[in-house]
């Protein structure tokens, strides 16, 4: 007598269950690899992007269209918006810059705050210099130097570069209370 087999014939159900069962591994298995690139993707960047220096704009800001425009002699203020990127947050800033000319063809260019406490200061039109609200800093137009107040140093003074009769300017921010000009 011949033993009977343990294996039994498979069925045409059982191979469409198999195949079934397969397709499915496979659609999972695609699906969880899509969703781990998904969320695995940013949270490597984040971990990795501090160890990359941040992408700076372009530092050179137009102030002025034409140079022939711009009285000799009396300061103007000049307000732009500058956006910085960090990772994925983008910002702007209101910042501002104080041109001036004693001939039309040099300038001379100030960064918008005071040196004491960071305030705004306006042009004095009487005394012909510049005027800090806060604490009374007055400084000179022509070279920036304080007049009077607590200011602890002169106004900082940026670059100036005439391209096509404009005037651009390399703004920059410094620390703010002390004697030594030192970039923030």
């Amino acid at each position: 007598m011949i033993p009977p087999s343990t294996e039994q014939a498979e069925t045409p159900e059982d191979a469409a269950l198999k195949g079934r069962r397969r397709f499915l591994r496979w659609v999972t298995g695609i699906g969880a690899s899509i969703s781990a690139v998904l969320v695995g993707y940013p949270a490597l960047r984040a971990f990795v992007s501090p160890m990359f220096p941040a992408r700076r704009t372009d530092d050179w800001v137009k102030v002025a269209d034409d140079i022939a425009l711009l009285d000799v002699g009396v300061p103007i203020r000049v307000n732009f918006v500058q956006s910085s990127v960090d990772a994925w947050l983008e910002s702007r800033t209101l910042n501002g810059v104080w041109l001036f000319t004693q001939d039309g063809e040099k300038f001379k260019a100030y960064n918008g705050h005071c040196t004491h406490l960071g305030c705004s200061y306006t042009y004095d039109k009487d005394h012909k210099t510049f005027l800090c609200p806060c604490h009374r800093g007055q400084f000179d137009v022509k070279s920036g130097e304080v007049l009077a107040g607590p200011p602890p140093r002169p106004l900082d003074e940026l670059q100036v570069e005439i391209r096509d009769s404009a005037v651009f300017v390399k703004y920059r921010d410094f620390r703010l209370g002390i004697p030594e000009q030192i970039e923030a």
